[in-house]
């Protein structure tokens, strides 16, 4: 059992060098032009924010491989060290919602660096479909990352981690976020639990 245990694990790091490569050779532009995936500076101790904005992945449309090869290509330089991610859901459709499959598949391939040194995976503006599939996500297949998974129901609530000038969000989710929540809704007490799980 151990033996194949170790065999599983060569054959997912050679597969993820083979990929590697691939990401450092081969034309991502389709995949970058998008934009919807990019770091935008530093949280409050200096980790790297990575922002995906779920709106602007067109799941149905795009190379999937291609996607997978660029998300290696921005993020195989930061994971060697402490990272946040923060993803908006702001407006998503069902065309922007890769399959549960593929999720997996890259999670699978992902190295054990990218889940030990992400240290929060923050979740902008949830539904119940997103909480639903994070919770069968992170339970059945993820459960590495489980508590690390914060929903927010607003932008402000980010900036007890992360100051305002760090992040850096297309102007829609600002509006969006705005007129769900008004101006200036945030209070730090209604921030605890996640202030106090980003300091361990």
């Amino acid at each position: 059992m151990v033996m194949i245990d170790m065999v599983d694990v060569i054959e997912d790091e050679d597969r993820y060098e083979r990929l590697l490569r691939r990401a450092k050779t081969e034309d991502l532009s389709e995949v970058s032009g998008i934009g919807c995936l990019y770091q935008s500076g530093v949280d409050r101790q200096g980790r790297p924010v990575v922002v995906f904005v779920g709106k602007w992945f067109p799941a149905t449309k795009i190379n999937l491989d291609k996607a997978l090869l660029y998300l290696i290509q921005l993020l195989d330089p930061i994971v060697k060290g402490d990272y946040v991610i923060a993803y908006f859901h702001t407006l998503t459709t069902s065309s922007n919602y890769p399959s549960l499959q593929w999720l997996r598949e890259v999670y699978n391939v992902l190295p054990y660096k990218y889940k030990k040194n992400l240290k929060h995976f923050y979740i902008i503006h949830p539904t119940f479909w997103t909480k639903m599939m994070t919770w069968w996500f992170t339970t059945f297949m993820a459960p590495a990352i489980k508590q690390k998974v914060h929903n927010l129901p607003g932008v402000e609530y980010l900036y007890e981690v992360m100051a305002p000038d760090q992040l850096e969000i297309p102007a829609y989710i600002t509006e969006y976020d705005m007129t769900i929540n008004g101006l200036r809704y945030y209070t730090p007490d209604q921030f605890s639990e996640v202030e106090t799980s980003s300091r361990t």
